[in-house]
């Protein structure tokens, strides 16, 4: 019921993150266009790693669809187990904003340059390395799925699979509770990434531009977006549930206890404000004390002299 609720609340939004993922393929498809194949540049990663070859191009994306299919799955975990660290919607949520951020970049970046493209089906000879003129607008839009996404050329700078990939790790690294499957994830980001070169699907340039890209973008959206604060702070990472709530309230309680104990045992128990105002107070009763006690032994002084 609590899903329900937020999803209608945040469905906009949720929608809008979405329907951007077409845009973003569109915008893929429409580079397409404009790509020209060329000699390959000269690349740190090509000559540090070996050429897999074309038939073993199935490594990085076999990787690419483990995380993506666990990282999914793991995000509506919490409607089968009962311990829920966070809602799926605003996760989903958040997890969109990142991804979106880091695409309408991306799309800035591969239209301002296009580079030739190092995979094997863009590079000088290869039918597919330039698209011919399109003959009608649905062409465009339909976007050839999935053909146009897996044989694309041109949307270079920066990789897609790394923004998805650095995205879904960072946010489990955040909001899971596994240790060992934090390391894994950031692991298998690193292999996916060298496979990605030695595959020669991308550039150095455009692995490395990934990674410092995306982890800037999620630092930025994490301090806008305030309802699933960090973990550092004390605060709780998303709404909580009843149990978890009663379970809070009952260490606060006990944690103000404790506190009211150590103060009583240091001899510190009471409210400071209100020892400075008797403090304050003792101050001027003992000065009106003086004060009459000062007027008297003159009025005593004067009658005796009559």
């Amino acid at each position: 019921m609590v899903e329900l609720a937020l999803l209608r609340d945040k469905w906009g939004l949720l929608l809008a993150g979405v329907v951007f993922q077409y845009v973003h393929g569109l915008a893929a498809r429409g580079v397409h266009y404009l790509h020209r194949p060329g000699p390959l540049l000269q690349d740190l990663g090509f000559m540090a790693l070996p050429e897999l070859g074309q038939d073993k191009g199935y490594l990085s994306e076999s990787i690419f669809s483990s995380i993506f299919i666990s990282f999914v799955l793991w995000t509506f975990h919490p409607f089968i187990y009962h311990s829920k660290r966070f809602y799926t919607v605003l996760i989903w949520r958040r997890v969109l904003a990142f991804l979106v951020a880091s695409q309408v970049l991306r799309i800035i970046t591969f239209y301002s340059t296009q580079l030739p493209g190092p995979n094997y089906h863009c590079r000088e000879g290869s039918k597919l390395a330039t698209l011919p003129p399109p003959n009608n607008v649905f062409e465009v839009l339909l976007i050839n799925f999935p053909r146009g996404i897996l044989f694309g050329c041109g949307d270079l700078i920066f990789s897609s699979h790394m923004i998805f990939t650095l995205v879904f790790v960072r946010t489990y690294h955040k909001y899971g509770s596994k240790r060992f499957i934090k390391l894994l994830a950031w692991f298998m980001a690193i292999i996916q990434s060298l496979l990605i070169i030695a595959s020669r699907k991308h550039y150095s340039v455009d692995v490395v531009v990934a990674w410092y890209t995306v982890n800037l973008v999620v630092f930025f959206v994490d301090s806008k977006l305030a309802e699933m604060p960090d973990r550092t702070n004390g605060v709780p990472l998303l709404p909580l549930s009843t149990r978890e709530k009663d379970g809070r309230l009952k260490e606060e309680k006990d944690s103000r206890l404790k506190e009211e104990f150590h103060k009583l045992l240091n001899g510190n128990h009471g409210d400071p404000t209100d020892r400075r105002q008797r403090a304050q107070m003792n101050g001027r009763h003992d000065e009106d004390i003086n004060h009459t006690h000062s007027t008297l032994s003159d009025a005593a002084a004067n009658g005796g002299g009559t």
